[in-house]
């Protein structure tokens, strides 16, 4: 769980389902830098809410379902959505794949290899982000930048490690 401040419509808090549990610390750290990054910089409207935010959101995984509960900081309820992940399974599956190649990579591959690897997996995660803020389309407004930190949050939810 991390927390922030600053202007209306954007998210001062992310919390990821218990039922989640604990995983490898490579795992782990991206867990904890894209909470930390979201919640410090981000763009999220829930569309139709007047009153506005700022928000707080509790990602949960239900039956290959991700479920976004959307809170004001007051812990009043805004919205729930619910996306089904059957759109994200094989750039979820590649952009493993292509992580744990980086993982391996990073500690005996030269550099120019490691900057191949990184490169794709950069261009595998900016598909899996685009494919994100098209399925909030209607529901979430969010930026470029806000997706790609949630879709890093999408893999996190996957992720065992």
């Amino acid at each position: 769980m991390a927390s922030g401040g600053g202007k209306k419509n954007r998210l001062i808090d992310v919390e990821l389902d218990e039922s989640i549990g604990r995983s490898t610390p490579d795992v782990e750290h991206e867990r904890a830098v894209a909470i930390f990054d979201l919640v410090e910089e981000n763009s999220f409207y829930p569309i139709g809410d007047e009153t506005g935010g700022p928000y707080q959101l509790k990602l949960s995984l239900v039956e290959s379902r991700l479920i976004f509960a959307i809170q004001r900081e007051t812990g009043e309820e805004v919205a729930t959505h619910i996306l089904s992940l059957a759109p994200f399974r094989r750039v979820v599956k590649d952009y493993f794949l292509i992580c744990e190649s980086y993982y391996e990579a990073i500690r005996s591959a030269t550099p120019s290899r490691i900057e191949a690897i990184d490169m794709g997996r950069r261009a595998l995660h900016n598909e899996g982000s685009q494919t994100l803020k098209e399925r909030l389309g209607g529901k979430i407004e969010v930026d470029f930048d806000t997706a790609r930190r949630l879709f890093t949050l999408v893999c996190v939810l996957h992720w065992r490690g």
